[in-house]
C-alpha cells in the first residue's frame, strides 16, 4: 500500500504497524492523496480516548494549585495552559497535513534528522514509562486502603492489604489484556468509563462542599484512628482571588502536566474515521474543553471546601473529616479505577515509539507486538513494586520531557518544517510555545530539585 505522489512512508502503517484487522476500507485523504485504510474509530470513541489521556491523577492536585494562586489567578493560568496545549496540537496536526507524516517521532526525524527522531522517541518512552510507573505506584499505595474501607475493621493480615500482590493481580487481569490490543481505538469503551469516574469525582466534590463546615472542626479522626488538629478561623473562610507564594511555582507545571496528551494525539488521529485535520482538531477542542470544565469545577469546589487547608491530594482532606462517608469511599475507588484504565492508553504511544525506533516502518508483527508489550509492562511493574519512592526521579525527568512534548517540540518542528514566513501568525505562535516551554521546564526542574534537597 502506498501514497500516490508522496515519498513519505505509508501513513496508516506508521499508525498501526501494518495492522488492518480486516475491516471495511475507506479512503483516507492526506496531503491531497488517497489511501485505502481500515474503517477507523468514531468521533466519540476518539474523544473519550483523548480525554482519558488528558485526565489522570493530576486532578487531585488542582485544588491545591488554586489555593496557591487564588481563584482568578488559577482561572487565568488554566485558560492559558489549556489554550497553548490546544494550539500546540494544532501545529502538530498542521504539520501532519502538510507532510503526510502521522507520527510524532517521524516529525522529529523530518525536522532534526535521525537525532530528532531518537530524541522524540526517547522522550515519549521516558515520559510514559514514568507516568505508568507513578500510576501503578498510586494503585499499590491506595488500593488496599480503598478496599479495606468498605470492609469491617478486623481485617489485619488480609491478603488484599498487600499492595504489591494487588498490583500484580490488576496488572495481569486488567492492564495486560487491554495493553495487548493492537489499536488504540479499541480502548474507547474503557476510556468512556474512566471519564465517567472523573465526572463522578467532580460531582462528589461539589456535593461535599456543603457537608464540611467552615471554620473547619478542630479535632478530626482519620481512617487510621489518629487525631489531627486543624486551626482555622472565620477569616480563612474567605476565598482569595490572587495568591503569590513559593507554592505558586507548582501551579503551572501541575496544570501543564494535566493537559499533556500529545503522545496520544497522533495515534488517535491515525485511527479516526474519516480523518482530516479539522475533524481531529474538533476532537481535540471538545476533549480539552470538557477536561477544562471538570478540572475547574473540581478545583473550585475543592478549594471552597478547605480554603487554605486544602491538601495537596484533595481526597486526603475528606478522609480526615469524613473517614467513613460512603460517597468519599466510592469516589476514591473510582479515581483508582480511572487511573488503572488510563495505563493501557499511556502504554500505547510508548510501545509505538519503541517499535518505530527499532523496526522503522516494517509490517506489523504479533511477536514483536507481544514481546514489546510484555517488556515495557514488566519494567513499569518492577519500578512500581521495588522502587520505594519514584516521584522525585520521574518528577525531574517528567518536568523536562513533559514541557518538551507539550510545548518545545511542536514549536521547533513547525519552525523547521513549515514553509511559512517567520512573521506569520503560526510561526510567531511556535516561537512563543518554545519560549514558554523552556521557561516552564526550567521552573519545574528547579522547584522539584529544591524540594528534593530540602526534604533530604
Amino acid at each position: 500500500m502506498s501514497i500516490n505522489g508522496n515519498t513519505n512512508t505509508d501513513l496508516y502503517s506508521q499508525c498501526t504497524g501494518g495492522y488492518t484487522g480486516g475491516e471495511e476500507t475507506t479512503p483516507l485523504l492526506s496531503n491531497g492523496s488517497v489511501q485505502t485504510r481500515a474503517r477507523g474509530a468514531s468521533f466519540t470513541s476518539s474523544m473519550f480516548n483523548l480525554m482519558n489521556a488528558i485526565m489522570g491523577s493530576g486532578i487531585l492536585g488542582l485544588a491545591y494549585a488554586m489555593a496557591s494562586t487564588g481563584i482568578v489567578g488559577f482561572c487565568i493560568l488554566l485558560v492559558l495552559v489549556s489554550s497553548l496545549a490546544a494550539y500546540s496540537v494544532h501545529l502538530l496536526l498542521k504539520l501532519c497535513d502538510q507532510t503526510g507524516i502521522s507520527s510524532y517521532e517521524d516529525l522529529g526525524g523530518r525536522a532534526l534528522q535521525n537525532p530528532g527522531k531518537v530524541l522524540v522517541g526517547a522522550a515519549i518512552l521516558i515520559q510514559n514509562v514514568g507516568a505508568m510507573s507513578s500510576y501503578l505506584f498510586i494503585l499499590k499505595s491506595e488500593l488496599p486502603a480503598a478496599i479495606g474501607s468498605f470492609l469491617s475493621q478486623d481485617n489485619t493480615g488480609a491478603w488484599y492489604e498487600d499492595g504489591r500482590l494487588l498490583l500484580i493481580l490488576v496488572t495481569l487481569c486488567v492492564v495486560l489484556p487491554l495493553s495487548m490490543l493492537p489499536k488504540i481505538g479499541f480502548l474507547g469503551y474503557t476510556s468512556s468509563l474512566a471519564f465517567l469516574f472523573m465526572l463522578y469525582f467532580a460531582v462528589v466534590v461539589v456535593v461535599k462542599k456543603w457537608s464540611i463546615p467552615c471554620p473547619l472542626p478542630h479535632n478530626v479522626t482519620t481512617l487510621s484512628g489518629a487525631f489531627q488538629i486543624s486551626n482555622s478561623s472565620d477569616s480563612e473562610c474567605t476565598p482569595k482571588l490572587f495568591v503569590i507564594s513559593s507554592e505558586s511555582a507548582y501551579a503551572i507545571p501541575t496544570m501543564a502536566f494535566s493537559f499533556l496528551c500529545h503522545t496520544a494525539v497522533l495515534p488517535i488521529y491515525c485511527e479516526l474515521d474519516r480523518p482530516t485535520k479539522a475533524r481531529m482538531q474538533n476532537v481535540t477542542n471538545v476533549s480539552i474543553s470538557l477536561s477544562f470544565l471538570v478540572y475547574l469545577i473540581s478545583a473550585l469546589f475543592g478549594y471552597l471546601t478547605f480554603y487554605a487547608h486544602v491538601n495537596s491530594e484533595l481526597l486526603l482532606g475528606y478522609d480526615a473529616y469524613m473517614p467513613r462517608d460512603i460517597m468519599v469511599m466510592t469516589v476514591r475507588l473510582a479515581i483508582l479505577l480511572s487511573v488503572l484504565l488510563t495505563v493501557p492508553l499511556i502504554h500505547f504511544p510508548a510501545r509505538k515509539a519503541v517499535i518505530l525506533l527499532l523496526r522503522g516502518g516494517r509490517p506489523f508483527s504479533w511477536l514483536v507486538h507481544i514481546v514489546t508489550t510484555l517488556t515495557i509492562l514488566g519494567v513499569v511493574l518492577m519500578l512500581a513494586i521495588f522502587v520505594p519512592d519514584i516521584r522525585n526521579v520521574f518528577g525531574i525527568v517528567g518536568s523536562t520531557t513533559s514541557s518538551c512534548l507539550l510545548f518545545v517540540f511542536p514549536g521547533i518542528f513547525y519552525l523547521k518544517i513549515s514553509s511559512q514566513p517567520l512573521r506569520s501568525f503560526d510561526s510567531v505562535g511556535a516561537v512563543l510555545l518554545v519560549v514558554f516551554g523552556i521557561i516552564m521546564g526550567v521552573i519545574s526542574f528547579s522547584v522539584i530539585v529544591i524540594t528534593w534537597v530540602q526534604s533530604s
